[in-house]
């Protein structure tokens, strides 16, 4: 999971990309950079680490030009290093730089196709440096010196035709402007808005709309599926959908874990899906234990807040943070290594014994991915008293690998693949588990847009909404995303262990 941003605007953009970036930071946390436009050059700095840390003073002064992009990355298969931060850049045409958020399921399929038809060199094993390539190709096929809207729009059909899987793009064009555009499932998200100054309009391209509203833009609303939107030099706004079978289906887990609840995601409210998660998730409970012998509710910090506060309410049982957070800590279930994982939970939360000791206690996540933090944190639940530990999940079980931009583990090393809920509830020793039916979930968020035409579910039900994933792809998978390929890949990366950042004028 990755978060982009991309703007055009009277003066240099880039602090205002910086902060946007910082807002976006819980998409990824792995690396950072920008790269501006201007007086018919680019300047690039991209770095491991967090937007703070990658973005110095002295940086920011040369990062200089009324256009620019940017992006935090995550890596989707383990894989980190410097020379696969973003954005990624090609001279040729024009000059583009370009990043993504996504996976292209058919990218081992496309690198050998532009070696062999485009005769173009990839630096990289990341299917965003493919993605750029495609999209370089096929707009410098058109031969034009002065590429319009309509030729910006005809490239992204090309690649629409070409690439498969979950993908938003944002991109510079030297001298010509910014474009973006989403797949014709919209699985990832984009939203566009804009921002009145004496000078005219400026615009703005995001992955989540609260970047746009921290620098005070107004939400337009979301890149459609398929749809690719330019904006000049001018300023001026051009949008067209180029995928013609698109209809939109995104990704479930962005309301379930990945955006932040002040976003609004496809015309869908966040923070208002997480409530309903809570009180239909409340309602399940009602009818499974009726005798509802709980005492306290306390949330894991922090994406499941919202849901356990609505529990809460709904079955009239107190609320209480139970759990203290140590907020310099990443996100666990992204953290490579299962040994590194465990030590970062007692690392990251710490109970109140008050609320713990002689309660039955009901804790809830927004979900169960390997186990290994449920586990650890009931196991604290007990030393701190607990008489009973109950554990809720706001979602479904996570049974299936996520092929389209998340960094899932491999299949054998999800808690639930192949395991009943009781089974689930041993191996991470609750007295007793509570998962959200499917159905509800579906439900929580399809009522906040009526119009959305279904979800991305394939991590609760295997089903793969691209049509193009095989027992096969997932088998490639699982040697990629296991914890031993992942640590071989984290060696071979880090092993000058020196380079911190890059800058450049490109």
């Amino acid at each position: 999971m990755c978060g982009l941003v991309g703007m055009v605007a009277k003066s240099n953009v880039a602090p205002d990309i910086y902060d946007a970036l910082t807002v976006l930071q819980h998409r990824g946390q792995d690396a950072a950079g920008i790269v501006t436009g201007g007086g018919g050059r680019f300047s690039q700095r991209k770095g491991e680490g967090l937007v703070r840390d990658v973005f110095r003073q002295d940086h920011m002064a040369r990062l200089s030009g009324p256009m620019g992009i940017g992006h935090v990355r995550y890596p989707t298969a383990g894989s980190s290093g410097i020379a696969l931060a973003q954005p990624f850049y090609v001279n040729s045409p024009y000059g583009i730089a370009l990043a993504h958020n996504g996976n292209l399921t058919n990218s081992e399929e496309l690198t050998k196709e532009i070696f062999r038809d485009d005769l173009r060199h990839l630096n990289t094993d990341s299917d965003s440096e493919v993605l750029l390539n495609i999209f370089a190709h096929e707009l410098q096929t058109l031969g034009k010196l002065n590429p319009s809207s309509d030729d910006i729009f005809t490239a992204v059909e090309a690649v629409h035709r070409r690439c498969r899987g979950g993908y938003a793009v944002v991109g510079l064009l030297v001298n010509h402007g910014v474009f973006g555009f989403r797949d014709p499932f919209g699985i990832r998200p984009l939203v566009i808005g804009t921002r009145s100054t004496p000078s005219g309009q400026d615009y703005m391209i995001a992955s989540e709309s609260v970047a746009l509203d921290v620098l005070g833009y107004t939400l337009l609303g979301d890149v459609a599926p398929g749809e690719a939107i330019f904006i000049d030099e001018q300023r001026q706004l051009h949008r067209r959908r180029c995928a013609p079978d698109s209809r939109l289906q995104p990704c479930i887990f962005e309301h379930v874990y990945f955006a932040r609840p002040d976003s609004m995601i496809d015309g869908i409210s966040i923070y208002k899906t997480r409530m309903r998660q809570g009180e239909t998730l409340a309602k399940k409970i009602r009818r499974l234990r009726p005798d509802l012998d709980i005492d306290v509710i306390i949330p894991i910090p922090d994406t499941s807040r919202i849901a356990a506060q609505s529990m809460a309410y709904e079955l009239n049982i107190k609320f209480r943070e139970g759990l203290m957070k140590n907020r310099y800590i990443g996100r666990t279930f992204i953290m490579p290594g299962q040994n590194y994982r465990k030590k970062s939970v007692r690392q990251k939360l710490n109970p109140v014994p008050l609320e713990f000791s002689g309660k039955n206690v009901m804790l809830v996540d927004d979900s169960i991915v390997r186990g290994t933090t449920c586990r650890q944190i009931i196991e604290m639940a007990r030393e701190a008293g607990a008489a009973n530990v109950y554990f809720a999940s706001a979602a479904p079980p996570v049974r299936y690998p996520n092929v389209y931009g998340i960094d899932m583990p491999s299949a054998s090393e999800l808690i639930a693949h192949n395991r009943t809920v009781e089974e689930v509830c041993g191996l991470i020793g609750a007295d007793w588990l509570v998962y959200q039916d499917l159905e509800d979930l579906i439900e929580c968020s399809r009522e906040g847009n009526p119009l959305v035409d279904g979800f991305d579910c394939s991590v609760f039900n295997g089903e793969y909404i691209t049509g193009d994933i095989d027992q096969n792809y997932l088998d490639r998978l699982e040697l990629l995303r296991n914890d031993d390929a992942q640590n071989e890949r984290r060696v071979e990366l880090h092993t000058d262990g020196n380079v911190v950042g890059l800058y450049n004028d490109v």
